[in-house]
């Protein structure tokens, strides 16, 4: 609920106010507690009222009028109610006041004004952030609000599952600047593994608390944080009841190929934590919000390199004169390739049987740094992998020759994939949010822009580097992969662009502006992590530290 104001809160009176709704929420559970017990007497014939409904309206209609002084300086609210205790900050500091209480709220079943049994007691926190809203709110097509000519407009709720990696911050941050209302679930694994294998950024990047709080700071727009682990049903089910989002955005997964090669433990964590997550999403989305559409990012490495043309998602065959359209085949490449390819079958199987909404989003590989979101302060700034293990190509490639070390090319160099910018990546997941699959729809997008093989972006990065004064050069290194060096590859990626998609292809300036940032942070690069150091064939189950 939203209120105008004028003015500023006053911290006696966002005290003041807090109390108030804390009453309110009181009165509530009172309330519903009456009507749900007089509903049963009149069930079992029993018509005395034991309280009457009309005390609870005068309940509700007093404390109305002892909020009235303040509702020309009142907080939208935000109320998270939990059985179990996890982390979500009121992002506290920023430009608007904002504070949170927590009050224990037991429900009274009111039988003739006895309780009977014991119920556990929840802990509501209420949480509020003063904005200014002395004007209407604005709705723009794409804003991510809801609108009809009889409603005021609602912001759409999308949940980040993964909204601190590198994909995930930028497509929150998009959102939220797209007026979508955002939550962010994270358990910050990601940033462990950098201390497990000696890795890091090149770019330095601030923790995920202090840039909520800065990006609330230039743009009064909040993004609401759970620190937790999605394999934790019971933390997932407390956030989306909680939150109760419109759209989910899932992010979270281990999403490195090499990572899931290096041991068996690693392996064994891949398959659980991406598998298993992405179940307890599909059946929260199952439980708690029906009508939630899933935008999952799956991986177009799910395909392999088959010698015809990758369609997008379904492939109609002709087999002994009899046709259907049939899931394309998938030939994955490494034990989290092969996470993704379950994770497809588990949510198609959930779209046939529970009627879920979802968009599997096979991605290509991503390049890039900044969206103009991020580009907004140094606190906003995302990560960048350069080290064998996380890094992708394009941008490793762009570090290597920042430093003066040889391109590192894998084997004969064929090896061709989708690529596209970051960019790109938070543009696709805004289009597939704001035009949602069906119920029941397991529909499939291939999200990339351009095909290059590892050969020919070794020689654009060439190019780049040397008309800025580098020398860059290219060796090729023994192929620590199992995989086809030479290949076909002609996937198909039409579907973005019909929903409106308007890429960012690969230009000098954008190869320009990754090599400025390399040589700008070249100090921060540790040059032992650039040469692989995975096998493929050489995996044990021996947990394996990686060489410092």
């Amino acid at each position: 609920m939203y209120f105008e104001s004028r003015q500023s809160l006053g911290f006696e009176d966002c005290i003041k106010l807090h109390i108030l709704w804390a009453i309110v929420s009181v009165a509530i559970e009172v309330g519903a507690a009456i009507i749900e017990e007089e509903e049963e007497e009149e069930d079992d014939g029993n018509k005395e009222e034991v309280v009457p409904k009309r005390y609870f309206s005068h309940l509700v209609g007093a404390v109305s009028s002892m909020m009235a002084h303040l509702l020309s300086t009142s907080c939208p609210l935000d109320i998270a109610s939990s059985s179990r205790s996890y982390y979500k900050p009121s992002n506290q500091g920023s430009i608007s006041f904002s504070a949170s209480l927590s009050l224990p709220i037991s429900r009274l079943p009111l039988k003739r004004l006895s309780t009977h049994g014991k119920k556990s007691q929840r802990c509501c926190t209420i949480y509020a952030a003063a904005v200014s809203t002395s004007q209407e709110a604005k709705t723009e097509p794409g804003s991510g609000s809801y609108s009809s000519s009889s409603e005021a407009s609602t912001p759409k709720k999308v949940m980040v599952i993964g909204g601190d990696g590198y994909c995930g911050w930028a497509t929150s941050l998009h959102l939220s600047n797209k007026n979508y209302e955002v939550a962010i679930v994270d358990n910050l694994v990601r940033r462990l593994f950098d201390h497990q294998l000696g890795l890091d950024s090149l770019t330095p990047i601030s923790s995920i608390h202090n840039r909520i709080r800065r990006w609330k700071s230039l743009t009064g727009k909040d993004i609401q944080l759970y620190v937790g682990d999605i394999c934790d049903f019971e933390f997932l089910s407390e956030a989306f009841k909680s939150f109760e989002p419109d759209a989910v955005v899932h992010f979270g997964e281990q999403r490195s190929a090499p990572y899931s090669m290096i041991d068996r433990s690693r392996a064994v964590f891949t398959q659980h934590n991406n598998v298993i997550g992405t179940l307890n999403v599909l059946f929260a989305i199952k439980e708690f919000k029906e009508d939630c559409h899933l935008v999952k990012l799956g991986t177009m490495g799910e395909y392999g390199t088959p010698n015809i043309d990758i369609e997008e998602g379904y492939i109609t065959i002709t087999h002994n004169g009899r046709t259907d359209t049939l899931p394309y085949p998938k030939q994955a490449s490494s034990f989290y390739h092969l996470s993704k390819v379950h994770d497809s079958h588990n949510i198609a199987f959930t779209c046939k049987a529970w009627g879920i909404r979802a968009t599997d989003l096979n991605q290509g590989v991503v390049y890039g740094l900044r969206t103009d979101e991020t580009a907004m302060h140094e606190e906003l700034c995302n990560r960048l992998d350069y080290d064998a293990v996380f890094g992708t190509a394009l941008n490793r490639f762009c570090v290597q020759a920042a430093v003066d070390h040889p391109l590192t090319v894998y084997g004969k160099g064929g090896q061709t994939r989708g690529y596209l910018d970051i960019r790109d990546t938070v543009q696709c997941v805004e289009l597939a949010i704001a035009n949602p699959a069906q119920q029941g729809e397991f529909r499939v997008f291939n999200q990339f822009t351009e095909q290059f093989s590892v050969n020919q972006l070794a020689t654009l990065v060439t190019k780049a580097g040397e008309k800025l004064g580098l020398q860059v050069r290219t060796i090729s290194v023994p192929n620590p992969r199992v995989e086809a060096e030479e290949h076909y590859y002609n996937a198909k990626h039409t579907k973005l662009v019909e929903l409106g998609l308007k890429p960012h292809l690969l230009s000098d300036s954008i190869l320009d502006s990754l090599l400025y940032f390399a040589v700008q942070y070249k100090d921060r690069v540790d040059t032992k992590q650039i040469m692989p150091s995975v096998s493929w064939r050489k995996i044990g189950v021996k947990p394996k530290t990686l060489s410092a």
